[in-house]
This record gives structure tokens, sequence and C-alpha cells, in this order.
């Protein structure tokens, strides 16, 4: 073979070797790319600008971290659990910060600002977000918390909620008020109800008399029975005449 072709022969292998050497370069190089980019595979040490970390944390009187949106708080990190009174229910703690309100939440002006209020929990805007506050004392809503607990004060209703108070305000709904002197030994919950009415008596007929003629009885000796002194303001004289007068007709009261 002639000299120059066999050296143009050579050089042509030397270029193909190259390119493929740098064919595998640049494919080793994608391949540690696309491994950095996988879900889970955080920034090693060093990372620039590109690959920023977690921002500073949430010190003392700064707001705690930013979460998407608010949701019914359960007992998990950021939640906390309020069983003053029976309570017994969770809610964020003062001074989350969330993203998105929560759907439904109502918007309540006061002074020059505005308050929103959703599920016991209020919230106010903060720097486009919403953090978790304490409600001013003598803000208006017109509707309770979901979930709260009736404190009894000198014979007044409080209602309980999220370190809350709140009082009937009559034509506006409820307002915020301070903790009633006392709240710590008082009752709970209502005073207790008056025993059930007992059930309505049983009449068998001891003549065979039909239904129609029993229903019929019935209406006449509840007529005769109001009729009775003192059958109008006490239930057990009025049901003591019907049952007399049933059993003159003669039916068997159970």
């Amino acid at each position: 073979m002639p000299f120059n072709r066999r050296h143009m022969t050579m050089r042509k292998s030397l270029l193909g070797a190259t390119l493929v050497l740098l064919a595998c370069a640049s494919a080793g190089a994608l391949a540690q790319d696309r491994d950095r980019d996988r879900p889970g595979n955080g920034p090693g040490p060093g990372a620039g600008p590109s690959r920023p970390g977690p921002g500073p944390g949430a010190g003392p009187g700064r707001p705690g971290p930013v979460r998407p949106g608010p949701g019914r708080p359960g007992p998990g990190p950021g939640a906390r659990f309020d069983g003053r009174y029976g309570h017994n229910h969770y809610y964020p703690s003062r001074g989350y910060v969330y993203g998105t309100l929560p759907v439904g939440a109502i918007s309540v002006g006061f002074g020059s600002g505005s308050y929103f209020f959703h599920g016991g929990v209020w919230y106010r805007p903060y720097s486009g977000r919403y953090i978790v506050v304490q409600p001013p004392l003598g803000i208006y809503i017109n509707t309770l918390p979901p979930d709260y607990a009736t404190v009894w004060v000198a014979g007044t209703p409080y209602y309980y909620a999220d370190d809350v108070y709140y009082n009937v305000a009559p034509g506006r709904g409820y307002v915020v008020v301070a903790a009633p002197p006392g709240v710590d030994t008082t009752q709970t919950a209502p005073p207790p109800a008056p025993a059930p009415a007992a059930p309505d008596p049983i009449f068998y007929p001891r003549n065979n008399q039909s239904p129609a003629q029993t229903e019929a009885d019935r209406r006449d000796c509840n007529a005769w029975a109001t009729s009775q002194p003192q059958a109008m303001a006490d239930a057990k004289v009025f049901q003591r005449a019907t049952d007399a007068c049933m059993d003159g007709r003669g039916y068997t009261v159970r």
C-alpha cells in the first residue's frame, strides 16, 4: 500500500476512536446529572445557588414554618391539643403561617384591619400569607365554632374554643370577651335537664272495642281531662284524669 494512503487510513482510525471516547464521556456526565435530579437525591455539600437548601428555621419572635394550607388539625407536628373544659380538640399553634386560607373562611373587619375565621381558628394577613393569631377582644362573629364547650358563670353561658371565650351579642351574633372571673371552678355544661316525661300509656280494651272506638274514646277523655282543675298547669294531673276516664269507659291502663 502506498505510504500516503496508509497514513490517511491511520488518521481516520485515530479520529474515530477520539469521537467514541468523547461520546462515552458525555453519556456518563448526563447520567450523573439525572441521578442528582431524581426525587430523594438532595444536593451534596457545597450546593450552589441553583440548588438552594432549606431556609432559616423559625426562632423566638419569628412566625413558624409556612404551610401550604390549613386543614383540620390532628395530633401531628404543629397541632396543639385543647382539653380544657372537656373540649378535647386540636388546633394549630399561634404563629403558624399558611399559604392559603381554608375553604369557607369568613372575613371579619375590625378596626383598620381584617381577620379571618374558620373552625374556631383566627387568621390575619401576613406578607401575602396568613398567620394564626389570638383574636382581639370585642370582635364580632355571626356563628360559634363548630366545636366548643359551654361554661356557665353566675347563670350566664360563655362559649369556649381554642383559648377564646365568646358571649352572646344580641343583633350581632357573638363577641370575643375576656375570660370570666372564676371560670376554673365553674361547671362546664348547663344544669341537668329535667327527667324525661313518662311514656304515653297503653289502653287495652276490656270490652273488645275496635281501634276506631278506642281512638274516639281517647279524644273524648283528653278533652274531658282539660276541664279538670290544675290539669292544664300540671301534666301529671292531666294524665291521671285521662287514665281515669279511659278506665271508666272499659279500658285497662298500662
